[in-house]
C-alpha cells in the first residue's frame, strides 16, 4: 500500500482551499489599510483605530461557544461559502458607504461588526476543514503553506491596498469585494469533503469541549496563551497609520510598506520552514522567538527613520512566523477531529484577542500616553511574557519534536 504524500499540493481540494485563503487574505489586507487610513483621516484620533480592532474582535468572543460547535456539527465547506457571501456583502457596503463621501464614521464600525460575525464562523470552520483535506503526514506542510499564503498577502496586500487607496478608497473596496467573491467560487470547487458528525446533541458539555480539551493539553494551552499575551501586548499594527502620517511622515503608500514589512520576514521564514521544518528543541526556539518579537517591537516603537522601522517590522514578522508554525502544528496534530472545530474556535478567539484586542489596547494607550509609549510598553511586556511563560509551562519549554502523537 502506497504511503500518502506529505506534499499538501498533491491534494486538489486543498489547492482550491489554498486559493480561497489567498483571495480572502488579500481582501482582508486591502480592507485593513483602507479602513485604517479612512478612519484616521476622518477622525485624526488613535482612539478610533482601537475601536476598529474591538469591533472585529467582540463578535468572535461573544460567539465562541457557538461557532466551534457549528464547525463540528455542520458541513464546514458550506459554512465557508455562506460566510464568504456575507463578507462580500459587507465589503460592498464599505464601498457604498465611501461613495457617499461620508462625514461620520459610525457606519464603518457597524459594517466591521458584520464582518467580525462572518469571520467568527469562517475561521474555526476553515481551520478545521484543512486537516480533512490532507493526510496526517501532509498536515505540517499544509500549515506552512497556509501560513505562507497569509504572509504573502501580508507583504503584497498592504502595498496594493496603499496604491489602490491612493487612487481612491472606492477602488480599494471594489477590489476587495471582487476577491471575496472569487474566494467563494474556490470554495465551491473544493467539492464534497467527508466529515463525520461527531456532535448529535447540544449541551453545556459539548459547548465547552474545546475549552476542556485545551485545558487538559498543557502544551497546547501554553502555546496558545503565550501567543495571546505576547501579541496582545505587542499590537503595533493598529498604530501604523499614526506612525506613517505623524512620526515617519509617509502617505498611504508608506503605510502599505509598513504593513507589508512583517510579511517579508514571515514569508522568508515560512519558506525555510516549508523545506526544513523544526527538527528539535521546538519549545526553546518558540520562547526565544517570542522574546525576539518583543525586542524588535521595542525598536520599532523608538524608530523615527523609516528604513530602521521597516527592518524592525521585518524581524518581527520572522520571529512571529516561528510562533505561528509551532503553535498551529502542535494544536492540529494533537487535536482529535471530533473537537477540532471547537478547539479552533477557542484558538481563534485567542488569536483575535491578541490581534484585534491588541489593536484596541494599543489605541487606548496611545490615546492617553502617545503612540511611541504604547508600542514600547508592548514590546517590553512581550519579552516579560516570554520569560514568565517559560517557567509556567515547562512541558512546552522542553517540547522537542513537532510530530503526530500516537
Amino acid at each position: 500500500m502506497a504511503t500518502p504524500s506529505a506534499n499538501a499540493l498533491t491534494y486538489q481540494p486543498y489547492v482550491f482551499y489554498l486559493g480561497a485563503l489567498a483571495c480572502v487574505n488579500f481582501a482582508v489586507q486591502i480592507m485593513s489599510v483602507a479602513v485604517g487610513w479612512q478612519v484616521y483621516d476622518l477622525t485624526h484620533d488613535p482612539y478610533y483605530l482601537g475601536i476598529v480592532g474591538l469591533a472585529q474582535f467582540l463578535p468572535a468572543l461573544a460567539l465562541v461557544l457557538v461557532t466551534g460547535l457549528v464547525a463540528d456539527r455542520f458541513n464546514r465547506r458550506v459554512i465557508l461559502g455562506l460566510c464568504l457571501a456575507v463578507e462580500t456583502i459587507a465589503a460592498g457596503c464599505l464601498l457604498a458607504f465611501t461613495v457617499t463621501k461620508p462625514l461620520v464614521i459610525w457606519p464603518v464600525f457597524v459594517i466591521l461588526v458584520g464582518l467580525g460575525i462572518a469571520r467568527a464562523f469562517f475561521n474555526p470552520a476553515g481551520d478545521a476543514l484543512a486537516p480533512n483535506l490532507l493526510s496526517k503526514g501532509a498536515i505540517p506542510h499544509g500549515i506552512s503553506l497556509g501560513s505562507m499564503t497569509w504572509q504573502t498577502a501580508s507583504i503584497i496586500g498592504p502595498v496594493i491596498g496603499g496604491l489602490l487607496y491612493g487612487f481612491s478608497a472606492e477602488v480599494a473596496y471594489g477590489v476587495a469585494t471582487t476577491l471575496l467573491a472569487l474566494a467563494a467560487i474556490c470554495v465551491v470547487f473544493i467539492g464534497k469533503v467527508p466529515q463525520e458528525n461527531h456532535v448529535n446533541e447540544t449541551s453545556i458539555h459539548t459547548l465547552l469541549a474545546g475549552f476542556k480539551f485545551i485545558k487538559s493539553e498543557q502544551i497546547v494551552l501554553g502555546a496558545i496563551s503565550l501567543d495571546l499575551f505576547a501579541v496582545l501586548l505587542g499590537g503595533a499594527v493598529a498604530l501604523m497609520p499614526v506612525y506613517a502620517k505623524d512620526i515617519l511622515h509617509a502617505g498611504p503608500l508608506g503605510l502599505g510598506l509598513l504593513r507589508s514589512a512583517p510579511g517579508i520576514g514571515a514569508i522568508a521564514v515560512a519558506l525555510w520552514l516549508s523545506k526544513f521544518g523544526i527538527k528539535d528543541h521546538a519549545g526553546k526556539i518558540l520562547f526565544a522567538c517570542v522574546a525576539g518579537f518583543g525586542v524588535f517591537t521595542t525598536l520599532f516603537g523608538y524608530s523615527t527613520w523609516i528604513p530602521l522601522s521597516i527592518f524592525a517590522l521585518v524581524m518581527m514578522g520572522g520571529f512571529d512566523m516561528v510562533s505561528v508554525y509551532v503553535r498551529e502544528t502542535l494544536m492540529q496534530l494533537r487535536t482529535p477531529d471530533e473537537v477540532r472545530g471547537r478547539v479552533n474556535a477557542v484558538n481563534r478567539v485567542f488569536i483575535g484577542a491578541s490581534n484585534e484586542l491588541g489593536e484596541f489596547r494599543a489605541g487606548m494607550v496611545a490615546w492617553k500616553l502617545g503612540a511611541v509609549t504604547a508600542v514600547v510598553m508592548g514590546g517590553v511586556g512581550t519579552m516579560a511574557v516570554a520569560a514568565i511563560w517559560s517557567q509556567i509551562f515547562p512541558k512546552l519549554r522542553e517540547a522537542r519534536k513537532l510530530a503526530a502523537q500516537d
